[in-house]
Order: structure tokens, then sequence, then C-alpha cells
């Protein structure tokens, strides 16, 4: 009798040690799934260490060490409508990933874009000087102010491009402080579509179907300076004299590509015609310009 009670006595120590061991391994698994769980969320929504990788749409993209906390956030959370040379939606992708020069060129990638030219009672246009922690042509000067409608339902609505002047609204009051009752959604008026391409560093560039928007109106404006280093009001004279410092290489004075673009092919036109009252005269929303 003894003899069987002391091996019933091991044979239950066995018994609870073999249930202990599964117990335990099946919590130690369960611990590691989900501290993996943990792990990989905190990868996927924390693009502020620079350490980590993480994933936009199905391309994995290293996240740049010396990138600005405010910009790197931006590039991972906003996502910009793709589209096609026709202006269609094909999809969507992250800022990111849309601004690569490499994806840009093997993947002809291209998204939508809108630039404001705001104007003043006077007929003054504003200007911003990018900051210097823009990923894209940091510290050169363009128009007051340009950005991108993102794949949201606002901004994708395409009759009478109101998703871009949502869009816009919310833009001038993240970069310039402009509240949204200055600049009435139903006040810009789009006058017309531009598409081009520009490496910006080697790395980053642009290839944006851009909409081109005036409005005047006398605002409020309080830059933000995470996007915006100078402000200012220019005439058509003053803007000109910055033109020539800009091709003369004065001041270290540049200014934006699609800036540029828009400058040398339609503003001064159009500028003439916000003066005279006969905007609605030169408004081409059908055509796309392809403008290099």
């Amino acid at each position: 009798m003894a003899q069987s009670s002391i091996v019933a006595t091991l044979s239950r120590q066995v018994f609870k040690r073999n249930i202990t061991s599964i117990l335990f391994a099946h919590s130690s698994s369960s611990v590691r799934s989900s501290s993996s769980l943990f792990f990989n969320r905190k990868i996927h929504l924390s693009a502020s260490l620079s350490s980590q990788t993480t994933a936009m749409g199905d391309t994995p993209v290293a996240v740049d060490a010396g990138m600005d906390a405010v910009q790197r956030r931006l590039m991972f959370d906003d996502e910009c409508i793709l589209v096609d040379e026709n202006d269609r939606a094909v999809g969507h992708e992250s800022k990111y990933n849309c601004h690569l020069w490499e994806k840009i060129e093997s993947e002809n990638w291209l998204h939508r874009a809108f630039s404001v030219f705001l104007f003043n009672s006077k007929y003054e246009l504003l200007l911003q000087q990018r900051s210097a922690t823009k990923v894209t042509f940091p510290l050169v000067w363009t128009n007051t102010c340009c950005s991108h409608p993102l794949y949201r339902e606002s901004e994708l609505i395409e009759e009478n491009a109101l998703g871009v002047r949502n869009a816009a609204q919310r833009k001038l009051l993240d970069e310039l402080g402009i509240p949204a009752q200055d600049v009435p959604v139903d006040q810009f008026t789009p006058l017309g579509r531009i598409l081009y391409k520009a490496p910006s560093d080697g790395k980053w560039g642009e290839h944006e179907l851009d909409y081109l928007l005036f409005i005047v109106r006398d605002v409020n404006v309080n830059p933000n300076p995470d996007e915006v280093a100078d402000i200012k009001y220019v005439n058509r004279d003053q803007l000109k004299e910055l033109l020539r410092k800009a091709d003369a290489g004065e001041e270290g004075l540049k200014l934006s590509p699609w800036f540029r673009l828009v400058v040398d092919n339609f503003l001064f036109k159009w500028w003439d015609h916000l003066e005279q009252g006969t905007l609605g005269e030169v408004i081409d929303m059908k055509t796309i310009h392809k403008l290099t």
C-alpha cells in the first residue's frame, strides 16, 4: 500500500508539472503574441522613431532619421489622391511615397494638388517662403499656399472642384492660420489645371496635377512656423523684382518650380483680368496644361 501510495503521489506530481508547463508555455506564447501585436501596432502608428520601419500601402519605407517630427507625421499620416493624366482618381498613397523621386520615376505616380493665389483688396498677392523643415523645396518662395487634397470624402468631391476647394480652406488654416470664415469655400475660383514634374534634391520631388485657385479676400494671417518661414504681399512690380533676383541668383532667393511655371504661363494675364473684373473669361477647367 505504501509503495502504491508513493507511486500515485509521484504520478500526481508529474501530472501537475506537465500541466504547469503547458499552461506556462501557453501563457508565454500569448504574451509574446500580444507583445508582438502591440509592437507591430506601435510601429504602424508611430512614425516618430527613426529606427523603426513601417509600410504604406504595399511599399515598405524607412523613416528618415533627420526628418522634422511634424513633417514626418504629415508624410506618413496624409494620404494623397493618385490620378491618371486625365485627372481620374485611380488610388491613394502616402505623402511620403508620392514624393519619393525613385517612385515618381519608376511607378510614374501622379497625385492631385492645388495652388492658392490669395490677393488682398488692393490686388496684392500674398507669397510665402516655405519653412526650412519642409521635405521638398525648403526655404523657396512660392504662391500663397500649395498642398494636396487628401483621400477623404470631403476632399474627393470632383463636382466644381469642391474637394480641392475644401482642402485649400483647410491648408490655409494649417499653414497660415487664416480662419475658415476668412476664406469661404465658395469664394475660390478654380482657373485651370497644370501637370508638371520637378525633382527637389535627388531623393524627393513633385509630380502633380495642380489645380490653380484665385481668391480675393482681406484676411488675418498667423503663419505656422512648422510650415512657413516668412510671408509678404507683392504687387506686380515687386514680383518682377523677385523674379529678377531669382534668375540672377541674388540673395540666395529661389522660387518653387510650380510657382515659376504659373508665373511664366498665366499669372500676369490672369492678374489683369482679376483687377478688371473679367476673371471668368480666362477660366478653363477642361484643359490640363502639361508644362515643363
